[in-house]
């Protein structure tokens, strides 16, 4: 059993904007990571993924267990921060090290701004890049939260070959994703609860209708 972990400081009053944009219930095009996806993602996220905020407390505690003083953790596809500036709250006053790798410009500007405002820019960085092809920083840990979805299926296992080949003898992989059921009753009943689930968060029909369209070709 893993210890209690060191009491955080204080969580920040969410401040993001609410996201409106399939509200309207059209798609103008596929779903992809621009600047008005940028403003809101942080609400999209909080809203559309169950236990979200659960994923990132545990995996701050196996960080807490398992590495050393100095250790860097690297997010892949870590979008606008969200996830390692939580980690770097819930593992304070542990000298962890985190760094962001995402290829979406305004991902990583809305980031960078809220590391900043955190005052957090010697702890967390980030870095812009395909996490498929380009260079990997030297890192004890790769987080993928929800980020292998948007990979095509193809290019998985040997994705999953190159950080494994990038890690250290005791470096960790941790995987957060969606899954598929070869039974087609389960899925449809995991369906029904995840768009009760949205429903309880505040989205219409209309909107998770339109947001499922605009993911169609882009998860897989």
């Amino acid at each position: 059993m893993l210890d209690p972990p060191v009491q955080p400081p204080p969580r920040s009053t969410p401040s993001y904007a609410s996201d409106t944009l399939y509200a309207s219930g059209t798609v103008a095009e596929d779903f992809t990571f621009n600047d008005q996806v940028a403003e809101v993602f942080d609400d999209m996220l909080d809203r559309s993924i169950p236990y979200y905020q659960t994923v990132i407390e545990g995996v701050a505690q196996l960080l807490a267990a398992r590495l050393s003083d100095g250790a860097m953790i690297c997010d892949l596809g870590c979008s606008t921060g969200t996830t390692v500036l939580e980690l770097a709250r819930l593992t304070a006053p542990r000298d962890f090290h985190f760094i962001g790798l995402d290829n979406a410009p305004a991902m990583l500007d809305k980031a960078r701004r809220k590391v900043a405002t955190l005052g957090k820019t010697n702890q967390v960085s980030f870095r812009e890049g395909d996490i498929i092809t380009g260079p990997l920083p030297p890192a004890s840990v790769f987080l993928c939260n929800y980020t292998l979805q948007f990979l095509r299926p193809m290019a998985r296992p040997a994705f999953v070959e190159r950080l494994y080949a990038a890690l250290p003898p005791d470096g960790l992989l941790i995987l957060s994703e969606k899954t598929i059921s070869h039974s087609g009753r389960l899925n449809r009943n995991f369906i029904d609860v995840y768009h009760a689930f949205k429903r309880c968060k505040g989205y219409s029909e209309l909107e998770i209708s339109a947001k499922r369209e605009a993911l169609e070709n882009v998860l897989v």
